[in-house]
């Protein structure tokens, strides 16, 4: 996920923190970025006063660095909740302000003391429909080269969920992937090495897919969403598709910890977890979002896609 910002602000933020009244929010930019911002940052912005700057991509490297150096330029950023369990226990995250931040309606599997969610996805099988011939219905098939000819894009992360796709291709039943067998996924993953192209971020995927770069694709379903939104022809299959979450958390030593703990506030509360699902394709983090939400959005949700879904085990 990408998101290109102009180099004079960019300098900015790296250089000192936001003012007072203001705070910074990083995510994966692309459309992610674009709908967590209509959805959340404008309208916290309006009502409570706080300018909400954005910053981009998500990085684990610079997040660590930061809080390392004590220079610390980002207040709330939006992290894959492996990388949250792990920054917890090393330190690099400030907990989370419960008083603040109501807690009652919000997925249990998705907070914890360091972390809230930010929204539920899946990773589903994409392809172009103009560059595949037929209809790839499981994750076996993106490793038929012979049947599905081309190039397949995986996240160039490897866990979660590539690893548990070459498991699932080799014919590994869903219930018993863990522990994961890494030498097992790594020499399936060989057998079609020449022919992955690998993505860091939803944008880099959505790119492939639509230009056909890539023939079939590990897509986080939101992107799916958003290429369809875009009129690309692209085609998806939701068997097994592959659920775990993001979520949201403040640095250590962010220096507007109070102005990020009422964003956080404002992002899971009902309305604005149904106004960024109905914007993103991604399922809500608040139980109380779906009764805002148009049924035919509910539809298309993760949830709704419960036959054959297997939930990644982040704690692994």
């Amino acid at each position: 996920m990408r998101l290109i910002l102009a180099g004079v602000l960019a300098g900015l933020l790296s250089a000192t923190a936001a003012k007072a009244d203001e705070m910074v929010f990083t995510s994966w930019g692309g459309t992610t970025q674009e709908a967590q911002t209509k959805s959340w940052a404008e309208p916290f912005a309006a009502s409570s006063g706080i300018k909400v700057l954005q910053d981009g991509p998500t990085d684990y490297g610079k997040l660590k660095a930061m809080v390392d150096a004590k220079n610390v330029t980002w207040d709330v950023v939006d992290v894959e909740m492996d990388f949250a369990i792990k920054a917890a226990k090393d330190g690099l995250l400030e907990p989370i302000d419960f008083a603040a931040v109501p807690k009652a309606d919000l997925d249990p599997r998705f907070s914890n003391e360091h972390a809230v969610g930010s929204f539920y996805y899946s990773f589903v099988l994409a392809w172009n429909k103009g560059a595949v011939s037929g209809e790839p219905t499981s994750w076996a098939d993106m490793f038929d080269t012979k049947k599905f000819p081309g190039k397949r894009t995986f996240y160039k992360w490897s866990a979660p969920g590539v690893i548990e796709i070459a498991l699932l291709a080799d014919g590994v039943p869903a219930d018993k992937l863990y522990p994961l067998d890494l030498e097992r996924a790594f020499k399936k993953l060989d057998t079609i090495k020449s022919d992955i192209v690998w993505w860091g971020g939803g944008a880099e995927s959505q790119q492939l897919i639509a230009s056909g770069e890539a023939a079939f694709g590990q897509l986080w379903n939101g992107r799916v969403f958003a290429l369809e939104k875009d009129g690309a022809d692209v085609g998806v299959s939701w068997n097994q598709n592959l659920t775990a979450a993001d979520v949201l958390v403040v640095p250590k030593g962010a220096k507007n910890k109070d102005s990020a703990m009422k964003f956080l506030a404002a992002a899971t509360s009902p309305t604005g977890q149904a106004k960024f699902a109905e914007a993103s394709g991604y399922a809500p983090i608040n139980t109380k979002a779906k009764a805002e939400m148009p049924a035919d959005v509910v539809k298309g949700l993760p949830d709704a896609h419960v036959d054959g879904q297997i939930n990644l085990d982040m704690n692994y």
